[in-house]
């Protein structure tokens, strides 16, 4: 063999090239697909990962284990996904909100997608969402979402308006990180 093939997807041991962040309905695993065909690598959702390793849906969890034996499962999934995934990572709308999830976010590109409360709550209305399953889950959904705000920004390292449609995120994405790219990388 000359030479071993270039891989054009990543390998376990890489760090992501995006971690995707933001609240409910601010198009993370939409934008994280889109994101990852563009950068042509893989794309984990640790919502779905972390549904298919414990064999539970997220309701289910919340229900039998609690919120803070949610976050406590989603934390163990979310650094072993950015210990081992190279790809594009898309994390739960509340990941953040655990000190060991931003702990593990430390020396990673964040992407946080910032939606307004209107147009965020338009895409998660009529979906089966724990947090929001409450008498008025339009005030839920913006009480959370401006609980969250500050943490969301100081995790991250690039903030995109998320209400454009999810194309036109994941283009803004991949400006930013080759414009990024251009300014970190040394000439030759």
């Amino acid at each position: 063999m000359t030479g071993s093939p270039t891989p054009t997807r990543p390998t376990a041991g890489k760090r992501p090239a995006a971690v995707l962040i933001g609240f409910m309905g601010a198009g993370k695993s939409t934008v994280g697909r889109l994101l990852a065909d563009r950068l042509d690598v893989d794309f984990v959702d640790t919502d779905v990962e972390l549904v298919r390793r414990t064999g539970r849906s997220i309701p289910e969890i919340f229900e039998t284990d609690g919120v803070d034996g949610f976050r406590t499962i989603e934390e163990n999934v979310v650094t072993d996904v950015l210990e081992h995934h190279g790809g594009v990572v898309s994390l739960g709308g509340g990941a953040v909100t655990t000190p060991g999830v931003r702990d593990a976010l430390s020396g990673h590109r964040v992407v946080y997608l910032r939606v307004s409360p209107d147009r965020g709550f338009e895409r998660v209305s009529g979906t089966d969402r724990p947090l929001l399953a409450t008498a008025d889950p339009a005030a839920r959904y913006a009480e959370l979402l401006a609980e969250r705000t500050d943490i969301y920004s100081s995790v991250c390292t690039l903030e995109v308006d998320a209400d454009a449609e999810p194309e036109a995120v994941a283009a803004a994405i991949v400006s930013e990180l080759a414009r990024e790219l251009d300014v970190t990388t040394p000439e030759a």
